[in-house]
């Protein structure tokens, strides 16, 4: 006779998600209540076991940028490590925009693990992240971060005017995690770079990019524009992931950090088969 098949329980009304779960027993004992009528509340951190393994750990992000880490937030990442790398960024602009930012991103990464690895006050970091992002026009010109006004000026008419206002945002992730194993180099690493394209409307005035210009959003952004903010009216469409544009590809990132985190050298657990 076949196992007799529980039936699953009724999943929780989204009107009481911000409600505590309570387990069948409190629940038989308890006296009943009018039901609570509550917001849905923020959600649950997704349970994976990538995931799971760096909470309390030490993460690191090698990068000041808000965005990226208002980005790694929402997979549950919230106590991140900030140390910024101080490398200049500096690579040869005669490289194409994908090698560009790979290679900046890979140094960044590098650079941080090799000072902070061996950290006397707060040990050794199990997850390394880097990123860098580009903007470029159709013919490969590397835009980064104006300079001063009279750039940013420029860098916001060109992506307005050239290629009916097309161009390609960059972003390189790289993930590095230390090894059990002493095996060189001692670490995991893993790279991806991600790449969306996207539309500035061409009528947009100059009137309009210079008070864009004045408000100084876009100062601090590869391209000079932010799209996640006050920058989305320069922008007609995407072709891509939106948070690639903003900084940081998260879906990608999340698949970087299930790879490193597995370490190759130790060996994967087998079901024993009769």
């Amino acid at each position: 006779m076949a196992d007799e098949k529980h039936p699953l329980e009724e999943p929780p009304s989204y009107d009481d998600a911000s409600a505590p779960l309570v387990p069948p027993a409190e629940k038989s004992n308890a006296a009943p209540q009018a039901p609570l009528r509550r917001g849905p509340g923020p959600p649950r951190p997704l349970d994976l076991p990538a995931l799971n393994e760096l909470r309390g750990k030490r993460v690191i992000l090698a990068s000041a940028s808000p965005r990226r880490r208002q980005l790694l937030a929402q997979i549950g990442l919230t106590d991140l490590d900030i140390v910024p790398c101080t490398l200049p960024e500096n690579q040869d602009k005669s490289l194409a925009p994908f090698e560009y930012v790979l290679l900046t991103a890979e140094n960044k990464a590098r650079h941080i693990y090799q000072t902070e690895i061996d950290n006397p006050a707060k040990g050794e970091p199990r997850l390394v992240l880097a990123a860098d992002t580009v903007v470029s026009t159709h013919l490969g010109q590397i835009l980064e971060k104006p300079r001063n006004e009279r750039d940013h000026m420029t860098m916001l008419k060109t992506l307005r005017d050239l290629n009916n206002g097309w161009h390609k945002v960059f972003t390189a992730v790289v993930a590095m995690a230390p090894l059990e194993s002493a095996v060189d180099p001692g670490y995991a690493m893993e790279t991806h770079v991600e790449e969306t394209a996207v539309k500035f409307d061409g009528s947009v005035t100059d009137e309009l990019l210079l008070s864009y210009v004045k408000t100084r959003e876009g100062a601090d952004k590869a391209g000079g524009y932010g799209i996640q903010g006050l920058g989305s009216i320069l922008v007609e469409k995407i072709d891509g992931t939106f948070d690639n544009v903003v900084g940081l590809p998260l879906r990608a990132t999340l698949q970087l950090i299930e790879k490193v985190m597995v370490d190759p050298d130790v060996p994967a657990e087998v079901d024993n088969v009769l």
